[in-house]
C-alpha cells in the first residue's frame, strides 16, 4: 500500500549449494520464497515461525545486507536496490536492527564508548568528537544506563546492560524504523519484562516503527500491532495481533499458539499437531509445504499450494481448509 514505510513486493532470497559440473550450483537454499507485506509507520509488525523458516534473512534483506534473488525491497517509497553513495548513508541512518545476540554484535577489543560513537562518525551525523560523546550519553540515559558503562569493554557488562546497549547505538543515529531480532533471548525471565517495557516507551517517545522477529509468542502477542506467521520460506498467516490469537486460521499458527505453556496442568494442548521435523529447504514439499506435518492434508494439500488469501476483514492465511484445526472452518 502506498502509506507503508516499509514494504516486501514477493520478495525471495535463494543461497546457492556447489556441487554441480563447471562450478555450477547443484541446488538452492530457499530461504525466504516469496513474501510481500507491508509495515504502517507507528506500528509494531510481529514475525514468528520456527528456526530455519527466513525470519533472521528477512531482517538482512531489510537492512540491505542481503540483496533479494527476486522481488523487491521498498522503504518510504524507494527502492532499496537503487541506493548508493550518499542515499545508502542516509537509509542506514533511518533504519537499525538490534541483533538477536548482543555480545557478538559488540567488538571485544572496544570501548562502549567506541561501540556508540563509531556509527554516528562513519553516519555523518554529527560533526565532531564532542557532539557524538554527548549524544552517545543522551541515548544511555535512554535506555538507563549510566555513563560509566562507557568505559567498559562487552564482557564487563551483564546481558542486560549490553541489551540495552546495543538498543542505545541503534537509537543513537536517529532511525524511524528499527528491526528487534530476538531482543529478549539472551537476558534472563527477570529481565525481559524491562527489555519489553524499554522498548515500547522508546516507540512512544521516538515515534519508532518496529519488525518484532521471535520464537516467543507471548512476546509477539504483547508487543505486536499485526503478526505475520512464516513456514519454509513463506507467510502462511497475517492478521491483527488479537485476531490471530483468538483466531488462528492455519493449522500451523494453532500448533504454535497451543504450545504457549499454561499455568495449568489440566489444560488440553493440541502442539503435536506439528509432529515430525521441518522439511529442508533445498527440497521444498509439493503443494502445500506444511502438508507433512498437517493431520488434516488432503490430496488438494499434497499437489496444490494454497494462495496467501483474505480469510476475513484484514486476516490472511495459506491454506485449502482454513479454520479446521481450530474448529472454525470457514
Amino acid at each position: 500500500m502506498s502509506d507503508d514505510l516499509v514494504r516486501l513486493e514477493d520478495v525471495a532470497k535463494h543461497f546457492p549449494l556447489g556441487g554441480g559440473f563447471f562450478g555450477r550450483s547443484a541446488a538452492h537454499v530457499r530461504a525466504v520464497d516469496g513474501v510481500s507485506f507491508g509495515i504502517r509507520e507507528g506500528q509494531t509488525f510481529g514475525l514468528v515461525g520456527e528456526s530455519g523458516c527466513g525470519k533472521s534473512t528477512i531482517a538482512m534483506l531489510l537492512v540491505k545486507l542481503l540483496e533479494p534473488t527476486a522481488g523487491r525491497v521498498v522503504f518510504d517509497g524507494t527502492d532499496l536496490a537503487g541506493l548508493t553513495g550518499a542515499a545508502l548513508k542516509s537509509f542506514r541512518r533511518r533504519v537499525q536492527i538490534v541483533f538477536q545476540d548482543p555480545y557478538g554484535s559488540l567488538d571485544p577489543r572496544q570501548t562502549m564508548l567506541k561501540a556508540l560513537i563509531e556509527p554516528l562518525s562513519t553516519l555523518n551525523v554529527v560533526g565532531d568528537r564532542a557532539a557524538a560523546v554527548e549524544r552517545a550519553e543522551r541515548s544511555l540515559e535512554l535506555v538507563g544506563l549510566d555513563r560509566e558503562v562507557l568505559k567498559r569493554l562487552p564482557h564487563e557488562l551483564s546481558g542486560g546492560q549490553r541489551q540495552r546497549l546495543v538498543v542505545a547505538r541503534a537509537l543513537a543515529v536517529g532511525p524511524r524504523f528499527v528491526i528487534l531480532d530476538e531482543p529478549t533471548s539472551s537476558v534472563d525471565v527477570s529481565l525481559q519484562a524491562q527489555i519489553l517495557s524499554l522498548l515500547a516507551d522508546l516507540k512512544r517517545q521516538q515515534g519508532l516503527t518496529y519488525l518484532l522477529i521471535s520464537h516467543n509468542l507471548v512476546v509477539i502477542r504483547y508487543m505486536s500491532d499485526v503478526v505475520a506467521v512464516m513456514y519454509l520460506g513463506r507467510i502462511v498467516e497475517m492478521a491483527a495481533s488479537e485476531a490471530l490469537f483468538t483466531r488462528p486460521l492455519h493449522p500451523y499458527t494453532v500448533a504454535l499458539i497451543s504450545a504457549i505453556p499454561v499455568p495449568d496442568p489440566e489444560a488440553s494442548t493440541i502442539a503435536a499437531l506439528a509432529k515430525g521435523d521441518v522439511p529442508s529447504p533445498v527440497n521444498v514439499p509439493s503443494g502445500c509445504r506444511y502438508h507433512p506435518r498437517c493431520p488434516y492434508a488432503e490430496a488438494v494439500c499434497r499437489e496444490q499450494e494454497p494462495p496467501l488469501r483474505e480469510l476475513g476483514p484484514g486476516h490472511l492465511g495459506a491454506c485449502h481448509f482454513p479454520g479446521v484445526a481450530s474448529g472454525t472452518r470457514l
